[in-house]
């Protein structure tokens, strides 16, 4: 470990010890290393299972049949996928009253699984652990689905009302959810630390959450792989695998 990245991680400890109301926002790269693909990796599967748009898959029933043997492909994908450092780092931080929920635009559930509570998890693009009808709403498991699907090759309508089943994600070209949205921006706006782990920060409108806490007076981390558009405006940046820095950080520091 250089001192640099000594120094860098002494300061993330000094933010994250300094802080009464801290907010972590995920992306992909915290679930990269629990081996869910991201979207912008070349030769990524996202890439040979595009997700449907919204008005596609409205408009066709052949669409959604394609939409469904997709996703259920991509989920045979990570099916194993376990909560890493990163996801066990963030719950650590709730269940310690240092931070009052998550904000993620993953679809994993593996916030969840790390222990939070669904209140606890702020999910931008919905989750794709299960589905929703369109019509009523009615959660709908995968499990009953997927069955019928492989049996009829087609997915089955709502129980209740016959609507449409969709994968409880947001699309592209589906309205974010507002509640969701409402609770990240009210979260952001309360906030002293804004730590961003794993998001390359180019998908908007939950891309603008960071720039709103800075303006507001938070401190901004990023910890991503790579460099992001925000890098100038953040008060800290390291570079590199987030397990490895959270695991650094975890061992060297305490937060009183």
């Amino acid at each position: 470990m250089t001192e640099s990245l000594d120094s860098l991680l002494a300061a993330l400890a000094r933010l994250l010890s300094e802080s009464r109301v801290a907010v972590g926002f995920t992306g992909a790269g915290i679930s990269t290393e629990s081996g869910v693909p991201d979207f912008r990796t070349p030769g990524s599967p996202w890439m040979q299972n595009k997700p449907i748009p919204y008005e596609a898959f409205l408009a066709s029933a052949e669409v959604r049949r394609e939409a469904w043997r997709r996703k259920f492909a991509m989920d045979d994908l990570y099916r194993g996928a376990r909560p890493g450092v990163g996801h066990r780092f963030l719950a650590t931080m709730v269940s310690s009253g240092r931070m009052p929920a998550v904000i993620t635009q993953n679809i994993d559930g593996l916030h969840q699984q790390s222990g939070l509570s669904p209140e606890e998890v702020i999910e931008l693009h919905g989750n794709g652990t299960y589905a929703t009808c369109l019509s009523c709403g009615t959660r709908h498991e995968l499990d009953g689905i997927r069955s019928l699907f492989e049996t009829e090759g087609s997915p089955p309508p709502c129980r209740h009302c016959g609507g449409i089943l969709k994968s409880a994600t947001v699309s592209f070209g589906q309205a974010m959810p507002s509640d969701a949205m409402r609770r990240a921006q009210d979260l952001t706006l309360s906030c002293d630390l804004f730590l961003v782990l794993g998001s390359s920060l180019v998908v908007y409108p939950a891309a603008a959450l960071p720039s709103l806490a800075k303006r507001n007076g938070a401190s901004l981390v990023i910890v991503n792989r790579e460099p992001t558009k925000l890098d100038a405006e953040a008060d800290l940046v390291i570079r590199g695998e987030i397990g490895s820095i959270l695991d650094a950080i975890s061992l060297k520091w305490q937060y009183n």
